[in-house]
């Protein structure tokens, strides 16, 4: 069996574990000239099942994208998945969240997007994974927020943070996911988007960065009321490129998404599509949560901030605590 096979082999279990996939299903799957070959291995795996499917290509010469092209617009209609496996670029965050909110607005549409998917994700272990297994350890560490009021992380390389997420109920990619909804494949977190408006302390990132990949010196972000206030690193290059990015609009700096990573297969890569999978890891994002249960913030991008071996201590409506992961340990 060569390569090209096996991922076949990937795409088809993951789109009928985590996308509900039936053979009635028409599919049209999103990519580039980075990413050709994960893409047709997901097309062939939708033609293989029996199901109806489409191939686009995204054109270089047009990127990065701001916009939608008007081409791709139009191929919605009458699709039920969509699959978009095209190479992440931290400057079409902007057209990402676009395209995906044009997709969801059509309704009837489950999406697996995966952004940056490479070979060794579809045959090397984050794809290649007991699902149902995944499933009961999802169930299990959502239910452990049940009630949940606020969250305390910390973890060893400086990370102090107190998050509100009252009434923000996670959610996960691993399960069957119904219609208009999103999925990461390679799947394995849990998420969350907490209260924009509250939440103080500090970041520190010594994982990787989305769109960006692994960073060479750690990037420390301040945080008030739910808002990045500052940020240092002794790598000023970065710094002044997540100024750039966070700077978009201006809720790109306000919290959106608490998220906690559990796929065993997962390895840190530099490549967050993976990374945040990985166990022992959590990230922070800030920007765009509309698609998380109570999120309120509208920006045009989502910036993902990986840390090491999380402590998560959790205070709950009737004032109890518990701490759920210790120094990325699920307890």
């Amino acid at each position: 069996m060569n390569d090209f096979e096996r991922m076949t082999i990937s795409a088809q279990k993951a789109m009928i574990h985590v996308l509900n996939l039936k053979k009635e299903d028409v599919v049209l799957v999103v990519t580039d000239e980075h990413t050709k070959r994960e893409g047709e291995a997901f097309f062939t795996a939708a033609i293989e099942y029996g199901c109806k499917a489409y191939l686009y290509f995204l054109l270089e010469n047009n990127r990065p994208l701001a916009e939608i092209p008007p081409e791709l617009s139009s191929l919605v209609g009458g699709k039920t998945v969509v699959i978009n496996a095209f190479k992440g670029l931290s400057e079409e965050t902007p057209f990402r969240v676009k395209w995906l909110d044009h997709v969801l607005d059509t309704k009837s549409i489950r999406v697996g997007h995966c952004p940056g998917i490479t070979k060794s994700m579809m045959i090397e272990g984050p794809m290649n994974i007991d699902y149902k297994k995944m499933v009961g350890v999802a169930n299990k560490m959502i239910n452990s927020f049940k009630n949940a009021k606020e969250v305390h992380i910390t973890a060893p390389g400086g990370t102090d943070i107190i998050l509100c997420i009252e009434d923000r109920g996670f959610s996960t990619d691993v399960q069957l996911i119904n219609n208009d909804h999103i999925a990461n494949l390679p799947c394995g977190e849990i998420w969350c988007g907490p209260v924009e408006t509250m939440g103080d302390g500090l970041i520190v990132c010594d994982g990787s960065i989305g769109d960006i990949g692994n960073v060479s010196k750690p990037l420390k972000i301040f945080v008030e009321k739910g808002k990045i206030i500052n940020i240092e690193s002794d790598d000023q290059k970065l710094v002044k490129a997540i100024e750039k990015l966070i700077n978009v609009d201006e809720e790109a700096k306000i919290i959106g998404e608490l998220g906690i990573g559990f796929n065993p297969g997962a390895k840190l890569t530099g490549n967050l599509l993976e990374d945040e999978k990985a166990l022992q890891t959590a990230h922070i994002a800030f920007g765009n949560n509309e698609d998380m249960d109570g999120g309120q913030n509208k920006s045009k991008t989502h910036r993902d901030f990986l840390f090491h071996k999380p402590t998560m201590k959790v205070t709950f409506k009737d004032d109890s605590s518990q701490t759920l992961m210790k120094e990325g340990e699920i307890l």
